[in-house]
């Protein structure tokens, strides 16, 4: 007997909102949440915008004793965890014992949290790095706080592939619900905000160096000159479509098909061929051809290589329809928050389909590329079949199909 892997929650914690629906209501509205960085003195480095929470007080979410041992991107994927299980009344103590587990993604890690400790080893001596240092830095520290605050004991693990991790997650946590298991929570956060991290990328040459805030990540414009950073994440609540409607739970979107390339190094230019491969082997593995999709929640590097990649990617794909298939581009008002992002840009793939809007890109005012990216205001749409791309920075690709229950 076949199962059908469905979303029944939603949590999300983004620059342009905390909550679900702060979420939606600033991004349906082409809110954009690029600024000045403010977590550190940016003013000896190359980068001086991106995307920062607002008013993210993780103690309103988590209890004191697991923000003291845990880093900010930790803090985000256990707060987003628990709006996700609130989202779904889904109360895991309530669930067979080893019958729920979670898969995170992360491609930064616990950087605030590491550079902290540090510093203090070198300031003041290896007495003063805390206990915590040993975990909290580490990628899986979010599944395994997240996993003992609910007590979920089924299937654990963490995906370190960059922003293409989020979306891999979540196919992940499909693919153990096919197997039997009751739910998973599945997503990624991060929050890349510290001086030594940013310092590593900036020889990647990726990340712009424009410090007006509206137009410092235009992707798929003839303005495009890389993009910002963002913190941020969400985790989804999967479970079995039958098994969810028992408890009378609404399943939100079918994860219907996912697929994972890799074209290899840090080549963007490169990732065409294997991004059109991994979204129509996803379209084939969800019983859906390329005439289907209705819209595309586009991965939006921000370059101009990588967005001729990605476009060509589309035109590969879609063929005669690659003009006028709507392209979303969401994250352009929050800035790429890595692996959370591909994740946020899953549950804005829900949203949009539940209200039957996609939402615009804000500051793009002359997408090129032959494209139709939705910009300006929010686009009324009959949703059906919904397409999610994502690469990573070395050479990996995902895309994720979600369709209506």
């Amino acid at each position: 007997m076949s199962r059908t892997p469905v979303i029944t929650g939603i949590g999300v914690i983004a620059p342009t909102g905390v909550g679900t629906e702060a979420y939606w209501e600033a991004t349906r509205d082409g809110a954009c949440a690029i600024g000045p960085i403010t977590r550190y003195d940016p003013r000896s480095y190359p980068l001086t915008v991106g995307g920062q929470l607002p008013d993210f007080d993780v103690t309103r979410h988590i209890e004191q004793r697991w923000v003291v041992q845990t880093d900010r991107f930790t803090h985000i994927a256990m707060a987003a965890a628990h709006m996700a299980l609130g989202d779904a009344a889904l109360d895991p103590a309530a669930l067979p014992p080893y019958s729920m587990g979670v898969v995170t993604a992360s491609c930064a890690g616990g950087v605030e949290f590491g550079q902290r400790e540090i510093q203090d080893l070198w300031t003041e001596g290896p007495g003063a790095v805390g206990p915590y240092q040993s975990i909290a830095w580490f990628y899986a520290a979010s599944t395994g706080q997240i996993s003992i605050r609910h007590g979920l004991k089924g299937p654990c693990g963490v995906l370190v592939t960059d922003e293409a991790g989020g979306l891999d997650a979540i196919a992940h946590a499909g693919r153990e619900i096919r197997r039997g298991r009751t739910a998973m929570l599945a997503g990624g956060a991060e929050a890349p905000y510290a001086p030594f991290s940013l310092a590593c990328q900036y020889g990647h040459g990726l990340l712009s160096r424009e410090d007006d805030a509206s137009r410092a990540y235009l992707p798929f414009t003839a303005g495009a000159g890389g993009f910002v950073p963002a913190e941020g994440g969400a985790l989804l609540v999967v479970e079995e479509e039958t098994e969810a409607r028992e408890r009378n739970a609404k399943p939100r979107a079918v994860i219907a098909g996912h697929a994972a390339t890799f074209t290899g190094g840090f080549r963007p230019d490169r990732s065409a061929e294997g991004l059109a491969r991994a979204a129509a082997s996803a379209l084939e593995e969800a019983g859906r051809s390329a005439g289907d999709v209705d819209v595309i929640f586009a991965d939006a590097l921000g370059t101009p290589v990588a967005d001729d990649a990605e476009a060509a990617a589309i035109h590969r794909l879609l063929g005669p329809r690659a003009g006028s298939v709507p392209v979303a581009v969401p994250k352009a008002g929050t800035g790429r928050a890595y692996a959370g992002s591909a994740a946020i840009d899953t549950a804005c793939a829900v949203l949009s389909m539940e209200r039957g809007l996609i939402p615009p890109a804000p500051n793009l005012t002359d997408p090129a590329h032959r494209l139709d990216v939705v910009h300006g205001a929010a686009r009324p749409a009959d949703l059906d079949t919904v397409l999610i791309l994502a690469r990573g920075l070395y050479g990996g690709n995902s895309a994720l199909v979600l369709t209506r229950p």
